[in-house]
Protein backbone atom coordinates (compact mmCIF):
# COMPACT_ATOMS: atom_id res chain seq x y z
CA UNK A 1 0.00 0.00 0.00
CA UNK A 2 2.86 2.38 0.84
CA UNK A 3 4.47 1.71 -2.55
CA UNK A 4 1.21 2.47 -4.35
CA UNK A 5 0.75 5.67 -2.37
CA UNK A 6 4.33 6.76 -3.08
CA UNK A 7 3.83 6.06 -6.80
CA UNK A 8 0.59 8.07 -6.88
CA UNK A 9 2.28 10.96 -5.09
CA UNK A 10 5.16 10.92 -7.57
CA UNK A 11 2.71 10.89 -10.51
CA UNK A 12 0.78 13.83 -9.06
CA UNK A 13 3.98 15.83 -8.56
CA UNK A 14 5.39 14.99 -12.01
CA UNK A 15 2.11 15.53 -13.88
CA UNK A 16 2.31 19.32 -14.25
CA UNK A 17 5.94 19.64 -15.42
CA UNK A 18 5.73 16.64 -17.75
CA UNK A 19 2.44 17.68 -19.37
CA UNK A 20 3.57 21.27 -19.85
CA UNK A 21 6.92 20.13 -21.28
CA UNK A 22 5.15 18.06 -23.93
CA UNK A 23 2.19 20.34 -24.67
CA UNK A 24 4.11 23.63 -24.88
CA UNK A 25 6.70 21.93 -27.10
CA UNK A 26 3.98 21.12 -29.62
CA UNK A 27 2.22 24.48 -29.26
CA UNK A 28 5.51 26.25 -29.98
CA UNK A 29 5.79 24.49 -33.35
CA UNK A 30 2.29 25.56 -34.34
CA UNK A 31 2.65 29.10 -32.99
CA UNK A 32 5.85 29.79 -34.92
CA UNK A 33 4.30 28.26 -38.06
CA UNK A 34 1.35 30.65 -37.62
CA UNK A 35 3.71 33.63 -37.39
CA UNK A 36 5.36 32.48 -40.62
CA UNK A 37 2.12 32.14 -42.58
CA UNK A 38 0.76 28.65 -41.85
CA UNK A 39 -2.50 28.62 -39.85
CA UNK A 40 -3.05 24.84 -40.11
CA UNK A 41 -2.38 24.02 -36.46
CA UNK A 42 -4.30 27.09 -35.29
CA UNK A 43 -7.35 26.30 -37.46
CA UNK A 44 -7.43 22.74 -36.11
CA UNK A 45 -7.40 23.92 -32.48
CA UNK A 46 -3.94 22.57 -31.76
CA UNK A 47 -2.61 25.76 -30.16
CA UNK A 48 -4.35 24.65 -26.98
CA UNK A 49 -3.14 23.87 -23.47
CA UNK A 50 -5.66 21.01 -23.34
CA UNK A 51 -3.40 17.91 -23.21
CA UNK A 52 -6.13 15.73 -24.71
CA UNK A 53 -5.71 17.54 -28.03
CA UNK A 54 -2.05 16.44 -28.15
CA UNK A 55 -2.46 12.77 -27.23
CA UNK A 56 -1.37 10.22 -29.81
CA UNK A 57 -3.05 6.89 -28.89
CA UNK A 58 0.00 4.88 -29.95
CA UNK A 59 2.87 7.20 -29.06
CA UNK A 60 1.45 8.68 -25.86
CA UNK A 61 -0.26 5.61 -24.41
CA UNK A 62 0.46 2.22 -26.01
CA UNK A 63 4.23 2.48 -26.66
CA UNK A 64 5.21 3.99 -23.26
CA UNK A 65 3.12 1.44 -21.34
CA UNK A 66 4.48 -1.50 -23.33
CA UNK A 67 8.07 -0.34 -22.96
CA UNK A 68 7.75 0.38 -19.24
CA UNK A 69 6.14 -2.99 -18.49
CA UNK A 70 8.61 -4.98 -20.62
CA UNK A 71 12.00 -3.27 -20.49
CA UNK A 72 11.58 -0.87 -17.57
CA UNK A 73 11.75 2.52 -19.27
CA UNK A 74 9.21 4.73 -21.00
CA UNK A 75 9.47 6.45 -24.35
CA UNK A 76 6.75 8.07 -26.37
CA UNK A 77 5.61 11.06 -28.34
CA UNK A 78 2.72 13.48 -28.59
CA UNK A 79 0.61 13.96 -31.69
CA UNK A 80 2.66 16.28 -33.92
CA UNK A 81 1.01 19.58 -34.78
CA UNK A 82 0.08 19.71 -38.47
CA UNK A 83 2.30 21.97 -40.57
CA UNK A 84 1.60 22.78 -44.22
CA UNK A 85 5.00 23.81 -45.47
CA UNK A 86 3.52 25.18 -48.71
CA UNK A 87 1.89 27.99 -46.71
CA UNK A 88 5.24 29.20 -45.37
CA UNK A 89 6.89 32.18 -47.03
CA UNK A 90 10.24 30.44 -47.38
CA UNK A 91 9.51 26.73 -46.74
CA UNK A 92 13.09 25.43 -46.45
CA UNK A 93 14.22 28.22 -44.11
CA UNK A 94 10.96 28.54 -42.18
CA UNK A 95 10.74 24.81 -41.44
CA UNK A 96 14.04 25.18 -39.58
CA UNK A 97 12.48 27.88 -37.38
CA UNK A 98 9.35 25.79 -36.84
CA UNK A 99 11.41 22.73 -35.89
CA UNK A 100 13.61 24.69 -33.48
CA UNK A 101 10.59 26.20 -31.74
CA UNK A 102 9.90 23.03 -29.73
CA UNK A 103 13.40 22.65 -28.23
CA UNK A 104 13.54 26.40 -27.56
CA UNK A 105 10.26 26.10 -25.64
CA UNK A 106 11.82 23.32 -23.55
CA UNK A 107 14.88 25.51 -22.93
CA UNK A 108 12.67 28.35 -21.68
CA UNK A 109 10.78 25.94 -19.42
CA UNK A 110 14.10 24.68 -18.07
CA UNK A 111 14.94 28.26 -17.13
CA UNK A 112 11.49 28.71 -15.55
CA UNK A 113 11.76 25.59 -13.39
CA UNK A 114 15.31 26.54 -12.42
CA UNK A 115 13.99 29.86 -11.12
CA UNK A 116 11.23 28.02 -9.26
CA UNK A 117 13.80 25.68 -7.68
CA UNK A 118 15.95 28.64 -6.66
CA UNK A 119 12.95 30.36 -5.05
CA UNK A 120 11.98 27.17 -3.23
CA UNK A 121 15.53 26.82 -1.90
CA UNK A 122 15.19 30.29 -0.33
CA UNK A 123 11.85 29.63 1.36
CA UNK A 124 11.94 29.74 5.17
CA UNK A 125 11.41 26.52 7.07
CA UNK A 126 7.96 27.75 8.02
CA UNK A 127 6.71 26.53 4.65
CA UNK A 128 7.56 23.03 5.90
CA UNK A 129 5.78 20.33 3.93
CA UNK A 130 5.53 22.48 0.77
CA UNK A 131 9.27 22.72 0.20
CA UNK A 132 10.08 19.09 -0.67
CA UNK A 133 7.26 18.48 -3.22
CA UNK A 134 7.82 21.87 -4.88
CA UNK A 135 11.57 21.22 -5.10
CA UNK A 136 10.91 17.77 -6.56
CA UNK A 137 8.42 19.19 -9.08
CA UNK A 138 10.92 21.82 -10.18
CA UNK A 139 13.72 19.24 -10.45
CA UNK A 140 11.50 17.00 -12.58
CA UNK A 141 10.62 20.03 -14.71
CA UNK A 142 14.29 20.78 -15.29
CA UNK A 143 15.14 17.15 -16.05
CA UNK A 144 12.26 16.38 -18.41
CA UNK A 145 12.73 19.61 -20.38
CA UNK A 146 16.46 19.04 -20.78
CA UNK A 147 15.72 15.48 -21.91
CA UNK A 148 13.08 16.58 -24.45
CA UNK A 149 15.24 19.41 -25.73
CA UNK A 150 18.37 17.30 -26.29
CA UNK A 151 16.49 14.25 -27.52
CA UNK A 152 14.55 16.26 -30.11
CA UNK A 153 17.74 17.92 -31.33
CA UNK A 154 19.18 14.59 -32.49
CA UNK A 155 19.75 14.95 -36.27
CA UNK A 156 17.37 12.20 -37.30
CA UNK A 157 13.96 12.77 -38.93
CA UNK A 158 11.20 12.95 -37.76
CA UNK A 159 12.86 14.55 -34.71
CA UNK A 160 13.20 18.32 -34.74
CA UNK A 161 16.96 18.08 -35.12
CA UNK A 162 16.48 15.98 -38.22
CA UNK A 163 14.19 18.60 -39.77
CA UNK A 164 16.70 21.31 -38.89
CA UNK A 165 19.47 19.29 -40.54
CA UNK A 166 17.36 18.74 -43.66
CA UNK A 167 16.75 22.48 -43.85
CA UNK A 168 20.41 23.41 -43.42
CA UNK A 169 22.19 20.73 -45.46
CA UNK A 170 22.88 21.06 -49.21
CA UNK A 171 20.13 19.54 -51.41
CA UNK A 172 21.67 16.10 -52.02
CA UNK A 173 22.54 15.11 -48.41
CA UNK A 174 19.30 16.77 -47.24
CA UNK A 175 17.37 14.54 -49.63
CA UNK A 176 19.05 11.35 -48.41
CA UNK A 177 18.54 12.30 -44.77
CA UNK A 178 14.85 13.08 -45.38
CA UNK A 179 14.41 9.58 -46.85
CA UNK A 180 15.09 8.16 -43.36
CA UNK A 181 11.95 9.74 -41.88
CA UNK A 182 9.63 6.70 -42.35
CA UNK A 183 12.16 4.59 -40.42
CA UNK A 184 13.13 7.22 -37.85
CA UNK A 185 11.00 5.97 -34.95
CA UNK A 186 12.13 2.37 -35.53
CA UNK A 187 15.78 3.47 -35.52
CA UNK A 188 15.25 5.50 -32.33
CA UNK A 189 13.52 2.60 -30.55
CA UNK A 190 16.35 0.29 -31.60
CA UNK A 191 18.96 2.69 -30.24
CA UNK A 192 16.99 2.99 -26.99
CA UNK A 193 16.53 -0.74 -26.46
CA UNK A 194 20.19 -1.50 -27.16
CA UNK A 195 21.32 1.27 -24.80
CA UNK A 196 23.29 3.09 -27.50
CA UNK A 197 21.15 6.22 -27.31
CA UNK A 198 21.32 6.31 -23.52
CA UNK A 199 25.11 6.06 -23.53
CA UNK A 200 25.28 9.01 -25.93
CA UNK A 201 22.68 11.35 -24.48
CA UNK A 202 22.85 10.61 -20.72
CA UNK A 203 26.26 12.27 -20.11
CA UNK A 204 25.09 15.35 -22.04
CA UNK A 205 21.88 15.54 -19.98
CA UNK A 206 23.85 15.29 -16.73
CA UNK A 207 26.30 17.96 -17.90
CA UNK A 208 23.52 20.38 -18.87
CA UNK A 209 21.66 19.66 -15.61
CA UNK A 210 24.81 20.48 -13.63
CA UNK A 211 25.43 23.62 -15.71
CA UNK A 212 21.87 24.81 -15.08
CA UNK A 213 22.37 24.16 -11.37
CA UNK A 214 25.56 26.21 -11.29
CA UNK A 215 24.08 29.10 -13.27
CA UNK A 216 20.95 29.15 -11.10
CA UNK A 217 23.00 28.90 -7.92
CA UNK A 218 21.22 25.77 -6.74
CA UNK A 219 24.24 23.49 -6.47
Amino acid sequence: MDDIQATLQMISIAFIPVVFAIVLHEIAHGWVAKQLGDNTAYSQGRLSLNPIKHIDPIGTLVVPILLYTTVGFAFGWAKPVPISWRNLGNPKRDMVYVALAGPVANLLMTVFWSIVLKIVSLLPQGFGSMIEPLALMASIGIGVNILLMLFNLLPLPPLDGGRVAVGLLPPKPAYYLSRLEPFGIIIILGLLVTGVLGSIISPIIQLVFQLIGVLAGIQ
